[in-house]
């Protein structure tokens, strides 16, 4: 599995990469996603993510995380063009710290458990979860809580 991490220079003492690729990995992993898999996560300020969240999602508003999918593993749609590697491109991610910073001390826990709840809800959108419907948004639900019990029982 490739995991591309980016992180806005102002965030890179709060967050480490190899925390986030290895909390990548697990969740693919427990969602059984091939390993000649590739994603890239980014963790930005609110600023860059509003910009995004306007521009993508008309929501004039910063948000905690953005989830691109690539379209080639959804049903909906096949790629556009082939990957000549042979990895399945899942998509993007974008998260906002000082969102999940804010949102991590309304719910009375670390800035890195606020992290990994919504790269877990980020890679699961990329997988084609949604909560739409209240069914989807049940399903979804017990996958972020299952994947994120695993995590903790791990100590990641």
């Amino acid at each position: 599995m490739e995991i591309n991490v980016l992180i806005d220079k102002e965030f890179k003492k709060q967050v480490k990469s190899i925390r986030l690729k290895s909390l990548a990995r697990q969740i693919q992993t427990a969602e059984k996603v091939s390993t000649k898999s590739e994603m890239t996560l980014v963790i930005t300020g609110d600023d860059k993510i509003h910009a995004l969240n306007l521009k993508y999602l008309e929501e004039d508003r910063p948000t905690d995380v953005l989830s691109f999918p690539m379209g080639e593993q959804l049903n909906t749609a096949p790629a556009f063009v082939s990957s000549p590697d042979g990895k399945l491109h899942l998509g993007d991610i974008i998260i906002s710290y000082p969102t999940a910073a804010r949102q991590a001390e309304e719910h009375n826990h670390s800035v890195d458990r606020e992290i990994t709840i919504l790269l877990i809800h980020g890679i699961l959108h990329l997988l084609s979860y949604d909560h739409d419907i209240p069914e989807r948004k049940r399903a979804m639900n017990m996958r972020e809580e299952a994947i994120l019990r695993s995590i903790e029982e791990q100590g990641l």
